[in-house]
């Protein structure tokens, strides 16, 4: 599987079945979320820690911690890389339009 590299500072392996995805993610610092997420999220920090940003409250999820951020709106959050690089492993659902 290769790495995919969506934009600057930030790499993932990606694994789709019907409406879920598992991800493999590299954040590195240069990498700057210009908007808010409101994607939900299941994972687990490998290596590394991330800080998110949920509309002002920051939560810090160092290497070995779990998250678990719902979708939607009231949920909307950045990421960033605390360390030089942080990686996750995500499993989360894939609107079926996107589903490969």
């Amino acid at each position: 599987m290769k790495w995919e590299v969506p934009q600057a500072g930030v790499r993932c392996k990606v694994f789709r079945d019907d409406s879920r995805q598992l991800r493999l993610v590299e954040f590195s610092r240069e990498f700057v979320e210009a908007d808010w997420c409101t994607k939900g999220h299941i994972g687990f920090v490998l290596s590394g820690d991330l800080e998110i940003d949920f509309s002002g409250r920051v939560v810090q999820f160092p290497g070995g911690s779990a998250l678990m951020i719902p979708p939607g709106a009231p949920h909307a959050h950045k990421a960033r890389a605390v360390t030089e690089t942080v990686r996750l492993f995500l499993v989360e659902e894939v609107p079926h339009a996107q589903a490969m």
